[in-house]
């Protein structure tokens, strides 16, 4: 299982990195994996400010529908769109081209208190 050391996660499995005060967020390789096929992913958040751990949208795979919850409080300023075409990209790059917000954090203090890579193994036992 594939958990990158530079990001920080969350014990809903979503994934952040941050550039200055932007983060990008996703969900993790264990949570694509556990979803399975994903075949959409709404975002209707753009450009609202969201509070940590409510919810900013949803991937919808062939055998469910997983809310996406915020890690960090903040604007949401951009959707990747090319899962509008493409969700499929989120199971075969979840770290990558498969992110899915990006968000102009309130608090940047606030990604210090998100997971370890270590943390978030020993989370789902990997």
């Amino acid at each position: 299982m594939n958990i990158p050391q530079e990001l920080k996660y969350t014990k809903d499995h979503e994934w952040a990195r941050l550039d200055g005060d932007i983060a990008t967020i996703g969900i993790t390789d264990f949570a694509q994996k556990e979803l399975g096929d994903i075949v959409y992913v709404e975002v209707e958040t753009l450009d609202q400010t969201l509070e940590k751990d409510e919810v900013f949208g949803t991937v919808e795979a062939v055998k469910t529908v997983s809310d996406l919850f915020l890690p960090l409080a903040g604007e949401i300023v951009e959707f990747n769109e090319d899962l509008e075409s493409n969700p499929e990209v989120v199971n075969a790059d979840p770290y990558g081209k498969g992110w899915m917000v990006k968000v102009k954090v309130a608090d940047v203090a606030d990604f210090d208190t998100l997971l370890s890579a270590d943390d978030y193994k020993n989370l789902v036992g990997a």
